[in-house]
Order: C-alpha cells, then sequence, then structure tokens
C-alpha cells in the first residue's frame, strides 16, 4: 500500500508542478535498476556490467 501511495503522490506532484520531463528520467532509471537486479545472479552479468 506505500508504494501505490508513493507513486499516487509523485504522480500528483508531476501534475501540479507540471514537471512532466521528469517522469522519462524516472522511467530510465527504473529500468535500468531492474536489469542490474535480475540479471545480477545470470550468467549474462559480466556482459551487462561492461555495458556500465
Amino acid at each position: 500500500m506505500a508504494k501505490q501511495y508513493l507513486i499516487i503522490e509523485f504522480w500528483e506532484f508531476l501534475k501540479h508542478r507540471k514537471k512532466y520531463w521528469l517522469l522519462p528520467i524516472i522511467i530510465v532509471l527504473l529500468l535500468m535498476s531492474a536489469l542490474i537486479v535480475f540479471t545480477e545472479s545470470s550468467a549474462i552479468a559480466p556482459f551487462i556490467y561492461a555495458l556500465f
């Protein structure tokens, strides 16, 4: 429930302050962090870490 509240609150902040340009940055950061988390224990991890 706390995660939903955080997302809703962040969305309200974006709407109220007209900061829609932050949304793509947040999405890219979330996708990159998910990529690192999900591949850290796999066989392709050395190749992913070589990109960074």
